[in-house]
């Protein structure tokens, strides 16, 4: 299956100071053996098509478990991913 970019905002948000909501899911997504890419207002990862549904799961627990109290998610197939 093609590879799929995530791209993720979670809440509360504050700039340049991520909280547990936010480096817990980070850290699932990079557990599931994906490379982030912190940006200033989103995060985005590279994900093979097969784990992404598990991979998504795993970010939102974690992002819910530790105090999130809203998460945005894209998802989009990279045309030529591996």
């Amino acid at each position: 299956m093609a590879a799929v970019r995530i791209e993720f905002t979670i809440e509360p948000f504050v700039d340049g100071r991520p909280g547990p909501h936010v480096l817990s899911a980070i850290e699932a997504v990079e557990t599931a053996g994906a490379t982030v890419e912190v940006g200033p207002f989103s995060s985005i990862a590279e994900v093979s098509g097969d784990a992404v549904g598990t991979t998504i799961a795993e970010l939102l627990q974690a992002a819910l478990d530790h105090g999130a109290t809203g998460v945005t998610l894209r998802v989009d197939v990279v045309e030529g991913g591996s």
